[in-house]
């Protein structure tokens, strides 16, 4: 598999991704802006390898984890063989020794000797359900004669016992599934939802056999390949979740390489076929694989979910997200954003999810955007998307981040866009389950009456509903109040434009005053008008001084 490339992500998160919390900080404005900051480096696979890791797998990509996973599970196989080889010696030495002994022993100590060789019978019986293999239906019966080669192949198939083991060497606590001691099977859907499962289903088989067609003889193979492993899994449904995970990715990575390297396939289309096949695939899967009973993935949610509901106090300015739901453009945006969030639980293929999610994240960054009036950065969004997760409470969010992560095309969640959100939303989910007093800047005191329910840091008018009042009351007494601070504002309008019209009015008589000053201090002369001069051919009798008029003379010539 080639490692695509990570502009994106140097473009995103030039400083943070993680869990990391903010420690407390003065308040003022020339002080750092106080955030949520993750780092780079969380963010890819802590492997080194250059892929996006993922807090589900201990910040390993996909493709790291699984190669620790069989290292692991190797070693644990082997562990556990040799622990059975141990234990049997010692029944047989502790059995031999008592029938040497039991003619000169007394019955009181011939009993506890029994019960002695009992525990540990018990205890070496447990320890060979190893290596045995799964039965269904009837009694299970232990194997007598199992060379180390059989037993080793009999827990291959018996791996839920081990499978615990090692969720306590690579698992978080948050992670960490009950205890299962029979696999169930999945509980029958309502008949509703079975006739549209179906018909989605039968949907999305013609919209498969049509794209393959295009394919021709590479399409034949793939739809063969894939009717395989259906019917393949189909007898797998006593498997835990993580073993059909893993059989998953198996087929994903072995179609992939039959295409490019078989049939010569292009790597786009590769891409395009793979889309199709885990749509055909996990169409058909999704009533088996999402949120299995043999997982706590439903007490999760819930744990999740009440989480969030005991988080509703929280506000966007303790979080420092740069966006304001005044602006009605950016209103919108958040509206949208938790609404694709909350619609990723109705889709059924992990692709779909995760363009859910996508969305969901395009939003925010228009939203922040909007806002800034400058393109939003790393340390913009995860905040953001934070506040988002906590306003929308998204159903069955673990179920879903679960159910991405075991059956998604791993090269969508190690690189491109869509695996950087989804990195984010897993971070954003962790960051829910450990956010304290610290991390939002509040004293100890303040977070737990706060989450207690004994006060709220909202608006005063708030806190005289209940928890139980519908979101349209809410809505509409905000709307109310809302109406009065625009006719607060309204009013403050109309006195100003009365104060600036008295202004205008004094500066006109002010101004008329200081010209009437002036006009009295400095009057004005009129001269009178002076008359006009005679003209010069006319007959003056009032000046004499003027010369005669000139008299045309005749030369001879």
């Amino acid at each position: 598999m080639s490692q695509l490339d990570l502009s994106f992500l140097h473009g995103k998160a030039e400083q943070s991704l993680g869990t990391q919390l903010p420690g407390r900080r003065k308040m003022n404005l020339k002080s750092e802006r106080r955030g949520i900051h993750v780092d780079q480096s969380e963010l890819l696979c802590k492997k080194g390898c250059g892929y996006y890791g993922n807090p589900a797998w201990q910040g390993f990509c996909s493709k790291c984890w699984r190669e620790e996973y069989h290292k692991a599970r190797q070693k644990q196989i082997q562990e556990d063989w040799e622990l059975a080889e141990r234990l049997q010696r010692e029944e047989e030495e502790a059995y031999a020794s008592s029938q040497s002994t039991q003619g000169a022993q007394s019955l009181t100590f011939s009993k506890f000797e029994e019960k002695k060789t009992n525990e540990k019978t018990r205890k070496v019986t447990t320890v060979k359900k190893f290596f045995t293999a799964s039965s269904r239906a009837g009694a299970k019966k232990a194997a007598q004669e199992k060379t180390p080669k059989q037993g080793q192949l009999g827990r291959e198939r018996n791996a839920d016992n081990i499978l615990r083991d090692l969720k306590e060497i690579f698992t978080p606590s948050w992670e960490l599934a009950s205890p299962s001691e029979e696999i169930q099977e999945a509980k029958a859907p309502s008949p509703s939802i079975h006739r549209q499962a179906s018909i989605e289903t039968d949907r999305v088989s013609k919209e498969f056999i049509e794209f393959i067609r295009t394919y021709q003889k590479p399409g034949q193979d793939i739809y063969k390949q894939c009717k395989l492993f259906l019917d393949t899994m189909s007898h797998k449904r006593d498997l835990s979740i993580e073993e059909q995970s893993e059989c998953a990715q198996d087929f994903y990575q072995n179609v992939a390489d039959r295409l490019q390297t078989r049939w010569k396939v292009p790597p786009e289309k590769v891409e395009k076929a793979m889309d199709e096949v885990e749509k055909y695939i996990m169409t058909r899967q999704y009533k088996y694989v999402f949120c299995p009973e043999t997982t706590d993935d439903e007490k999760k949610d819930l744990a999740v979910q009440k989480r969030i509901r005991a988080l509703h106090w929280v506000t966007p300015q303790m979080l420092c997200v740069p966006v304001s739901e005044e602006i009605p453009e950016v209103s919108d945006m958040v509206v949208k954003a938790i609404t694709d969030i909350i619609e990723m639980d109705s889709k059924r293929v992990p692709r779909d999810k995760l363009a859910c999610i996508t969305k969901c994240s395009k939003h925010i960054f228009n939203a922040i955007k909007i806002t800034k009036n400058e393109p939003a950065s790393a340390d913009d969004f995860l905040p953001t998307l934070i506040y988002i997760v906590l306003k929308g409470n998204p159903p069955r969010l673990q179920s879903n981040i679960q159910y991405i992560t075991r059956f998604c095309n791993p090269s969508r969640l190690m690189t491109g866009e869509d695996g950087y959100y989804f990195t984010n939303l897993c971070c954003a989910v962790a960051f829910i389950e450990k956010l304290d007093a610290q991390s939002l800047n509040l004293s100890q005191e303040d977070f737990d009456r706060f989450m207690t329910g004994q006060t709220s840091p909202k608006k005063q008018e708030s806190d005289s509903f209940s928890p139980d009042v519908c979101l349209g009351v809410k809505q509409m007494c905000k709307s109310l109040d809302l109406l009065s601070q625009l006719n607060e504002r309204q009013e403050r309008i109309v006195s100003e434009a009365k104060k600036l019209e008295k202004d205008l009015i004094d500066w006109t008589d002010g101004i008329t005053k200081e010209v009437e000053d002036i006009v009295e201090k400095y009057p004005l002369e009129i001269k009178p008008k002076s008359q006009a001069l005679a003209a010069i051919d006319s007959e003056n009798v009032e000046n004499d001084k003027l010369p005669p008029p000139l008299q045309p003379q005749v030369y001879a010539g």
